[in-house]
Protein backbone atom coordinates (compact mmCIF):
# COMPACT_ATOMS: atom_id res chain seq x y z
CA UNK A 1 0.00 0.00 0.00
CA UNK A 2 1.64 3.23 -1.19
CA UNK A 3 2.44 6.03 1.21
CA UNK A 4 5.07 8.73 1.74
CA UNK A 5 8.04 7.39 3.71
CA UNK A 6 10.61 10.14 3.08
CA UNK A 7 12.14 12.78 5.36
CA UNK A 8 9.36 14.47 7.33
CA UNK A 9 11.35 17.37 8.76
CA UNK A 10 12.43 18.36 5.26
CA UNK A 11 8.80 18.53 4.16
CA UNK A 12 7.85 20.55 7.25
CA UNK A 13 10.69 23.01 6.54
CA UNK A 14 9.51 23.33 2.94
CA UNK A 15 6.10 24.57 4.09
CA UNK A 16 7.41 26.53 7.06
CA UNK A 17 5.29 24.78 9.70
CA UNK A 18 5.47 21.46 11.62
CA UNK A 19 2.70 19.70 9.66
CA UNK A 20 3.62 16.32 11.18
CA UNK A 21 3.40 17.56 14.77
CA UNK A 22 6.06 18.73 17.26
CA UNK A 23 9.52 18.38 15.72
CA UNK A 24 12.70 19.40 17.55
CA UNK A 25 14.73 19.32 14.32
CA UNK A 26 12.25 21.69 12.65
CA UNK A 27 12.65 24.10 15.58
CA UNK A 28 16.44 24.09 15.06
CA UNK A 29 16.18 24.73 11.32
CA UNK A 30 13.05 26.77 10.81
CA UNK A 31 13.89 27.76 7.24
CA UNK A 32 13.50 26.09 3.80
CA UNK A 33 15.79 23.12 3.03
CA UNK A 34 18.67 23.28 0.55
CA UNK A 35 21.88 25.30 0.31
CA UNK A 36 19.94 28.53 -0.32
CA UNK A 37 17.47 28.01 2.49
CA UNK A 38 18.81 30.90 4.58
CA UNK A 39 19.18 33.28 1.64
CA UNK A 40 16.94 36.33 1.99
CA UNK A 41 16.53 36.89 -1.76
CA UNK A 42 14.17 34.17 -2.87
CA UNK A 43 12.31 34.17 -6.16
CA UNK A 44 8.73 35.35 -5.87
CA UNK A 45 6.28 32.45 -6.04
CA UNK A 46 3.63 32.59 -8.76
CA UNK A 47 -0.09 32.31 -8.04
CA UNK A 48 -0.06 28.77 -9.40
CA UNK A 49 2.94 27.93 -7.20
CA UNK A 50 1.11 29.14 -4.09
CA UNK A 51 -1.98 27.08 -4.96
CA UNK A 52 0.09 23.98 -5.70
CA UNK A 53 2.04 24.34 -2.45
CA UNK A 54 -1.22 24.48 -0.46
CA UNK A 55 -2.47 21.31 -2.13
CA UNK A 56 0.84 19.55 -1.44
CA UNK A 57 0.74 20.66 2.20
CA UNK A 58 -2.73 19.18 2.69
CA UNK A 59 -1.69 15.93 0.98
CA UNK A 60 1.32 15.52 3.27
CA UNK A 61 -0.64 16.56 6.36
CA UNK A 62 -3.31 13.89 5.89
CA UNK A 63 -1.05 11.29 4.27
CA UNK A 64 -2.95 11.13 0.99
CA UNK A 65 -1.42 10.44 -2.42
CA UNK A 66 -2.24 12.34 -5.62
CA UNK A 67 -4.85 10.00 -7.10
CA UNK A 68 -6.66 9.61 -3.76
CA UNK A 69 -6.66 13.36 -3.29
CA UNK A 70 -8.05 14.03 -6.76
CA UNK A 71 -10.80 11.46 -6.21
CA UNK A 72 -11.70 13.06 -2.87
CA UNK A 73 -11.82 16.48 -4.52
CA UNK A 74 -14.15 15.13 -7.20
CA UNK A 75 -16.44 13.71 -4.53
CA UNK A 76 -16.35 17.00 -2.59
CA UNK A 77 -17.21 18.90 -5.76
CA UNK A 78 -20.34 16.79 -6.27
CA UNK A 79 -21.57 17.39 -2.72
CA UNK A 80 -23.77 20.29 -1.70
CA UNK A 81 -22.09 23.27 -0.08
CA UNK A 82 -18.61 24.71 -0.44
CA UNK A 83 -16.21 22.38 -2.22
CA UNK A 84 -13.18 23.35 -0.13
CA UNK A 85 -14.97 22.73 3.17
CA UNK A 86 -16.45 19.48 1.84
CA UNK A 87 -12.93 18.31 0.98
CA UNK A 88 -11.71 18.94 4.52
CA UNK A 89 -14.77 17.14 5.93
CA UNK A 90 -13.96 14.07 3.81
CA UNK A 91 -10.32 14.14 4.90
CA UNK A 92 -11.38 14.41 8.55
CA UNK A 93 -13.75 11.45 8.03
CA UNK A 94 -10.95 9.08 6.99
CA UNK A 95 -10.47 6.23 9.45
CA UNK A 96 -6.76 6.87 9.98
CA UNK A 97 -7.44 10.54 10.76
CA UNK A 98 -10.19 9.65 13.27
CA UNK A 99 -7.88 7.18 15.05
CA UNK A 100 -5.33 10.01 15.33
CA UNK A 101 -7.88 12.61 16.45
CA UNK A 102 -9.21 10.28 19.17
CA UNK A 103 -5.71 9.97 20.60
CA UNK A 104 -5.39 6.24 19.90
CA UNK A 105 -2.23 6.96 17.88
CA UNK A 106 0.37 9.74 18.29
CA UNK A 107 0.39 10.60 14.56
CA UNK A 108 -1.56 9.93 11.38
CA UNK A 109 1.23 7.65 10.14
CA UNK A 110 1.03 5.60 13.36
CA UNK A 111 -2.77 5.55 13.06
CA UNK A 112 -2.47 4.21 9.52
CA UNK A 113 -0.23 1.40 10.76
CA UNK A 114 -2.62 0.47 13.56
CA UNK A 115 -5.46 0.26 11.06
CA UNK A 116 -3.55 -1.85 8.52
CA UNK A 117 -2.44 -4.24 11.29
CA UNK A 118 -6.10 -4.89 12.22
CA UNK A 119 -6.04 -3.23 15.65
CA UNK A 120 -9.02 -0.92 14.93
CA UNK A 121 -12.73 -1.64 14.67
CA UNK A 122 -15.60 0.33 13.16
CA UNK A 123 -19.00 -0.48 14.67
CA UNK A 124 -17.54 -3.65 16.17
CA UNK A 125 -16.05 -4.98 12.91
CA UNK A 126 -12.30 -4.97 12.22
CA UNK A 127 -11.39 -2.56 9.42
CA UNK A 128 -7.88 -2.54 7.92
CA UNK A 129 -8.37 0.14 5.25
CA UNK A 130 -7.01 3.54 6.44
CA UNK A 131 -8.77 5.48 3.66
CA UNK A 132 -12.25 4.27 4.69
CA UNK A 133 -14.67 7.21 4.92
CA UNK A 134 -16.43 6.71 8.26
CA UNK A 135 -20.07 7.77 8.49
CA UNK A 136 -21.25 10.03 11.29
CA UNK A 137 -22.68 8.10 14.22
CA UNK A 138 -20.17 5.27 13.79
CA UNK A 139 -18.15 3.91 16.70
CA UNK A 140 -14.38 3.66 16.17
CA UNK A 141 -12.58 1.61 18.79
CA UNK A 142 -9.59 -0.55 19.62
CA UNK A 143 -9.87 -4.29 19.11
CA UNK A 144 -10.24 -6.14 22.42
CA UNK A 145 -6.95 -8.02 22.20
CA UNK A 146 -5.10 -4.83 21.18
CA UNK A 147 -6.16 -2.62 24.10
CA UNK A 148 -3.06 -3.50 26.12
CA UNK A 149 -0.62 -2.50 23.37
CA UNK A 150 1.99 -0.14 24.79
CA UNK A 151 1.88 2.27 21.83
CA UNK A 152 -1.89 2.70 22.22
CA UNK A 153 -1.78 3.13 26.00
CA UNK A 154 1.09 5.64 25.79
CA UNK A 155 -0.74 7.63 23.15
CA UNK A 156 -4.00 7.70 25.11
CA UNK A 157 -2.19 8.78 28.28
CA UNK A 158 -0.36 11.57 26.44
CA UNK A 159 -3.37 12.74 24.45
CA UNK A 160 -4.85 16.07 25.49
CA UNK A 161 -6.76 16.93 22.32
CA UNK A 162 -10.52 17.06 22.71
CA UNK A 163 -12.59 17.71 19.63
CA UNK A 164 -16.27 18.69 19.83
CA UNK A 165 -17.29 16.37 16.99
CA UNK A 166 -15.90 13.27 18.75
CA UNK A 167 -17.17 11.52 21.90
CA UNK A 168 -14.53 9.37 23.62
CA UNK A 169 -15.36 6.58 26.08
CA UNK A 170 -12.19 5.68 27.97
CA UNK A 171 -13.79 2.65 29.65
CA UNK A 172 -14.61 1.03 26.30
CA UNK A 173 -11.53 2.44 24.55
CA UNK A 174 -13.79 3.61 21.75
CA UNK A 175 -15.11 6.88 20.39
CA UNK A 176 -18.17 8.03 18.48
CA UNK A 177 -17.87 10.11 15.32
CA UNK A 178 -20.76 12.26 16.46
CA UNK A 179 -20.86 14.80 13.65
CA UNK A 180 -18.88 16.38 10.85
CA UNK A 181 -16.61 19.13 12.19
CA UNK A 182 -17.27 22.78 11.47
CA UNK A 183 -14.55 24.45 9.41
CA UNK A 184 -13.61 26.68 12.36
CA UNK A 185 -13.07 23.60 14.56
CA UNK A 186 -10.35 22.04 12.37
CA UNK A 187 -7.04 23.21 13.90
CA UNK A 188 -4.79 22.87 10.82
CA UNK A 189 -3.87 26.11 9.05
CA UNK A 190 -5.22 25.34 5.59
CA UNK A 191 -6.49 27.71 2.92
CA UNK A 192 -8.80 25.32 1.08
CA UNK A 193 -9.92 28.02 -1.36
CA UNK A 194 -6.47 27.91 -2.99
CA UNK A 195 -6.98 24.21 -3.73
CA UNK A 196 -10.40 24.90 -5.27
CA UNK A 197 -8.86 27.59 -7.47
CA UNK A 198 -6.09 25.19 -8.53
CA UNK A 199 -8.49 22.46 -9.65
CA UNK A 200 -10.86 24.97 -11.26
CA UNK A 201 -8.31 25.97 -13.90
Amino acid sequence: MARYTGAKTKIARKFGEPIYGPDKYFEKKNYPPGQHGLAKKRKKTSEYGIQLAEKQKVKYTYGVLERQFRNLYGKANRMKGRTGENLLMLLESRLDNLVYRMGIAPSRAAARQLVTHCHITVNGEVCNIPSTIVKTGSIVGVRERSKSLEVIQDSLNASSGKYPWLEWDAAKCAGKFASLPERSEIPETINEQLIVELYSK
